[in-house]
């Protein structure tokens, strides 16, 4: 009969954090075959048991009805607003024919409306030095909207329009919109008891105009307004200012009391904000469309006084433009 092999016991075999289920299975095999085995090394391997245990517990669990990875939002769109400079230098250094050539290609690709435009575009001639004209797009795909710069930088006159300012951002439906419920809880806390014939009026007018309202904000429409504003805007976080910590209750009274001033300019300004947290270095972007320029001056004027923009709003820069074609925008430039 073969004689059984012996095994070298000189040296303490230990287990420790590193070691893999691999490595830790042959040293337990080497253990188990010891005729005398330290019971400080069954304590230690128990502990390692132990140790693997916990950490599987403590994985996160992933549910299995994910959806597939994907660059659109689950509704919404992606929105940018590009700003572009005229640089003189390198617009005088082209040819005629080149310089014709490019302000034909991103006329057409401006003003195109197939496959690879974005679902929503607008020019403008933007007033002041900081830029020269703005191009705002919103579609599902983040890389269609992207498409359209990279376009504009390849033509021939991409020298020539140098990107000065850009905001990246998506449409939302703000967490301070009221729910049915929660418009129903605003007029009795106004003073319209819930058998009046007047709350039943107003809450059916805001049952039919939400979806609406709703479908607007995350995929909206272009008004045919001639005068556009756009800012980025942060909530504070000021020691004696900070928005965040603030409950919800008071931050959707104050959200109110700011929309309600809002409303005032129904007809004369069309307002669009988008989402941008996580996405630049604002939390919002301001988009308003005006019948005409005052009405720009006074909206944002007169919103000031609201607690939620007084006490807690900061704002950055202001872009002023007015709509225009493509071509009228290219002559205007004088490209």
């Amino acid at each position: 009969m073969p004689s059984r092999p012996s095994y070298d016991t000189s040296s303490p075999v230990i287990f420790r954090r590193g070691d893999d289920s691999r490595s830790a299975l042959v040293k337990h095999s080497r253990l188990r075959r010891h005729k005398t085995l330290p019971f400080e090394y069954f304590v230690r391997l128990q502990t390692f048991k132990l140790e693997i245990a916990a950490k599987l517990m403590n994985r996160p669990h992933v549910p299995s009805n994910l959806p597939d990875p994907t660059n659109n939002l689950a509704v919404g769109w992606h929105c940018l607003h590009q700003y572009y400079k005229v640089d003189q230098s390198a617009l005088m250094a082209l040819s005629d024919s080149a310089r014709a050539e490019g302000r034909e290609h991103v006329i057409r690709i401006l003003d195109s409306a197939g496959d690879l435009s974005p679902a929503r575009s607008q020019v403008s001639i933007v007033s002041g030095h900081r830029a020269d004209m703005c191009l705002m797009m919103m579609d599902p795909d983040p890389l269609k909207i992207d498409a359209m710069t990279q376009e504009i930088r390849n033509s021939a006159i991409g020298s020539a329009l140098k990107p000065a300012y850009s905001f990246v951002s998506i449409t939302e439906i703000s967490e301070y919109v009221p729910s049915i419920e929660q418009y129903a809880e605003r007029l009795q806390r106004e003073g319209t008891a819930a058998g009046d014939p007047a709350f039943e009026a107003k809450l059916n007018a805001y049952k039919q105009r939400l979806p609406a309202m709703n479908n607007q904000r995350l995929y909206p429409e272009i008004p045919p307004f001639p005068v556009i504003a756009f800012y980025p805007m942060n909530k504070a976080r000021h020691p004696l200012a900070n928005w965040y910590t603030e409950p919800f209750s008071k931050r959707s009274e104050l959200m109110a009391e700011h929309a309600t001033s809002g409303i005032k300019f129904a007809g004369r300004v069309s307002q669009l904000i988008t989402a941008s947290t996580g996405f630049d270095d604002w939390e919002w972007g301001v988009t308003l469309w005006a019948r005409a320029p005052e009405y720009i001056k006074e909206i944002v004027y007169g919103m000031r006084f609201d607690k939620a923009s007084a006490k807690y709003a900061e704002f950055g820069p202001f872009y002023i433009s007015y709509a225009a074609s493509a071509a009228d925008t290219m002559a205007h430039l004088r490209i």
